[in-house]
């Protein structure tokens, strides 16, 4: 008995652990009920780790638990309730870094007391597939406008229309969550909240947004909107000092008297009626967002004066007017283009229920995220394309069936589309592939369409048959007079062996004679008698180390000198044919090319 009521205590403790928490952030000091049932439901939900699941993500985890195929009205327990929470936060840990993993026994355990409490108060142990949606896609993170898009999608009938019944039933459960926070009597559910808010009797998915989404939004659900400016403006930095707790910046939004010049209260201050001075609470104040620098004020003040600001921007993308069916499926789900954050967002107060202005809607932070869910939606429905049946499509409520039934269709349509040009591209690459290799292969048909070509590549081939039968003639002359040099030089020898040397200081100096320009033509390169008689025997080197009569030498140097640059122009003159055959053939090749081209 002991342990049994140990243990219902520990229960009771853990069910009110989020609510002890919540009171100790002293919140019902603020002063206006709007704020104040915007930052207590801001606490659960990032208490509750919340805020980093989005939208999508939500919708996602309805699908794969096969919320979708359930009637709004159907019950599950509250074991099952805890499996599909696990599967969220798992899957959220997955997608977080490791560095910034949550609790996730701890969020799920929070998480589930508070909708417990919220939703089945007498302890049935039971709740409903709309009273979970509805509180799950309000409390989760993203953009309002995604929000909004999909509990439209789960209140309008076939046509696109929004259902008054179905609407007053979310109603009642979203009003369920000031109650929880123990603002009931300020916005609970009423039975004229309906036409309080939509006076209309056809409303479609843009009036629908245009009047939840407006300036300001219906009394009842005035603090959602509010909760989503509260998430953008957390961080934001305003270098201002306030003029009552003369803090010297403030963080969060930022007031500003529209009647004592210069006051500007912090969120903290204002919040809690605070005001010094001439200063009253009934003065009208204006809700910053943001700060701006004198500089930026001015150039944009130029600006607005010049007309160049562009005109306000709708506080939603416009959407066709078509049946907006249940997202759960994800299959018709398109990104809206995100709005551009106005950092001039305001809004006109006075002491009474807060009149809000624009509000910034989207949060850039979360476009990468979604780009990848994208991703990850497109791969899935393309491998679940092919196993859609009509039998699966039965199993869908009537309100689902329609529109899973065009959906498909569309969809089986784009992809006999896109594969049909798939085919036609692919035939296309091979013939381009086809030409290339036959354009690329030398036939006779391509040199006989090219007579010209063909024949100055004869000439060519011919000069240099020519050029290399020249070669051969110099080179057996040189042969022969390298012969006739050396007798020559024996002859010298013997001749010059009776008559008187040369001094010694003579012979010195002819051993090293200085460089010879040859002044042949087409050349200007410098020898040494040495270098110009490589080619001869050991007896001329001989003779012309010992000295040789100047002239003599000079002219067989000439001579050698003349044999060498002559083989080496016509060494080049033979390189230059080869150089211009080739390219001849490759402009054979490319004229062929182009005739074909021409021809097709």
């Amino acid at each position: 008995m002991i342990e049994e009521g140990s243990k219902r205590g520990k229960a009771m403790v853990e069910k009110r652990q989020l609510f002890m928490e919540m009171r100790a952030q002293n919140f019902d000091v603020i002063r206006l009920s709007t704020y104040r049932t915007a930052c207590k439901l801001r606490f659960v939900q990032k208490r509750c780790n919340l805020h980093l699941v989005d939208v999508w993500n939500m919708i996602e985890a309805f699908r794969d638990s096969g919320l979708n195929t359930l009637d709004h009205n159907a019950e599950i327990n509250v074991s099952r309730l805890e499996t599909i929470l696990s599967s969220i936060y798992y899957q959220l840990n997955k997608r977080l870094p490791t560095t910034h993993q949550i609790n996730v026994e701890q969020s799920i355990g929070l998480l589930l007391n508070f909708m417990v409490a919220t939703y089945d108060s007498e302890g049935h142990g039971k709740l409903t597939v709309f009273s979970m949606k509805s509180m799950l896609a309000t409390m989760c993170g993203g953009k309002i406008v995604d929000k909004l898009r999909y509990i439209f999608s789960q209140i309008s009938d076939s046509n696109g229309v929004m259902a008054f019944a179905k609407f007053d039933q979310f109603l009642r459960e979203v009003l369920k969550l000031p109650t929880a926070v123990f603002e009931g009597p300020s916005f609970g559910y009423t039975e004229h909240s309906v036409r309080t808010c939509f006076p209309q009797q056809k409303i479609l998915l843009n009036t629908f947004l245009d009047i939840l989404m407006a300036d300001p939004p219906p009394q009842c659900l005035v603090w959602l909107p509010l909760m989503h400016r509260l998430a953008n403006v957390e961080n934001v930095f305003h270098p201002v000092e306030c003029s009552y707790c003369r803090s010297e910046s403030m963080m969060g939004f930022r007031y500003r008297c529209q009647q004592c010049h210069g006051y500007q209260l912090c969120q903290s201050c204002f919040w809690r009626g605070h005001a010094n001075g001439p200063h009253s609470n009934q003065h009208q104040m204006k809700e910053h967002s943001s700060w701006k620098s004198p500089a930026k004020k001015l150039s944009h003040a130029i600006s607005k004066s010049l007309g160049c600001v562009p005109i306000g921007e709708p506080p939603h993308p416009m959407f066709p007017e078509q049946s907006e069916k249940p997202q759960d499926t994800m299959a018709h789900t398109v990104q809206p283009k995100p709005v551009a954050n106005n950092m001039n967002n305001t809004m006109l107060m006075s002491s009474g229920a807060p009149t809000p202005t624009k509000s910034v809607l989207e949060s850039p932070s979360r476009l990468d995220e979604e780009h990848r869910l994208i991703a990850r939606y497109a791969a899935r429905l393309a491998a679940e394309a092919g196993n859609s049946t009509v039998s699966s499509s039965t199993q869908c409520p009537p309100t689902d069936l329609s529109f899973n039934f065009d959906a498909n269709k569309q969809q089986r349509q784009l992809i006999a589309e896109l594969e049909n040009k798939n085919r036609e591209i692919l035939q296309e690459i091979q013939r381009l592939r086809l030409e290339h290799e036959q354009a690329s292969q030398p036939t006779p048909e391509k040199a006989q369409q090219n007579p010209t070509l063909l024949a100055e590549l004869r000439l060519l081939r011919h000069r240099k048959d020519e050029l290399e039968r020249r070669m051969s003639a110099l080179q057996e002359s040189r042969r022969e007079l390298m012969v006739q040099l050396e007798g020559l030089m024996r002859l010298l020898k013997a001749q010059t062996g009776g008559s008187p040397h040369s001094s010694p200081s003579h012979g010195a100096g002819c051993s090293m004679p200085m460089p010879i320009r040859s002044t042949s033509a087409g050349s200007t390169p410098t020898h040494t008698p040495q270098d110009c008689l490589a080619g001869v025997g050991g007896d001329v080197l001989e003779a012309f180390a010992h000295g040789v009569p100047r002239n003599l030498r000079n002219d067989l140097l000439v001579a050698a000198d003349s044999i060498t640059n002559t083989m080496s122009s016509l060494v080049k003159e033979l390189h230059s044919v080869d150089d211009a055959a080739e390219e001849e053939d490759n402009n054979m090749r490319n004229g062929g090319l182009r005739d074909r081209a021409e021809a097709e």
